[in-house]
């Protein structure tokens, strides 16, 4: 039996490798680069808002597996959530991965993107995993 982290792994591979949220959008409401001078990787994020909630969303851009993998998963999981669900789940990445949180139930919302939850023990690819959660967290303020 496959251990969850062969699976996360997996989920992250294949999101840096074959992203469909890789794209541009045709009409995005707001547009934001996010940028890791440590490690060069430098992603552009597009959002098209319905009212409140979050109807679309793509990036472009260059960067390690990690960060091209976790702004696809962010991405899914962050999709066709309104603005206030969208900052809970954001705040709750950011802590798992600063390992300020480990309630599982909390970290529940997190759907796909909790495979990055052993980041945290990799300190060099923690900025990696948070680029894109940070641009989005601006965006949304």
């Amino acid at each position: 039996m496959e251990d969850l982290t062969d699976i996360y792994n997996e989920l992250i591979m294949e999101h840096s490798m074959n992203s469909y949220n890789k794209r541009k959008l045709s009409c995005a409401d707001f547009c934001e680069i996010g940028h890791n001078p440590n490690c060069g990787d430098e992603i552009t994020l597009e959002i098209k808002m319905n009212g409140n909630v979050i109807e679309d969303m793509a990036f472009s851009g260059h960067g390690c597996a990690i960060s091209q993998a976790s702004t696809s998963i962010m991405i899914d999981t962050l999709k066709g959530k309104t603005i206030d669900e969208a900052k809970e789940i954001i705040k709750t990445f950011i802590e798992m991965i600063k390992r300020e949180t480990t309630d599982e139930e909390e970290l529940k919302k997190l759907e796909d993107a909790i495979a990055f939850k052993n980041v945290s023990n990799m300190p060099a690819r923690v900025k990696c995993a948070l680029l894109a959660w940070h641009t989005v967290e601006g965006i949304l303020k």
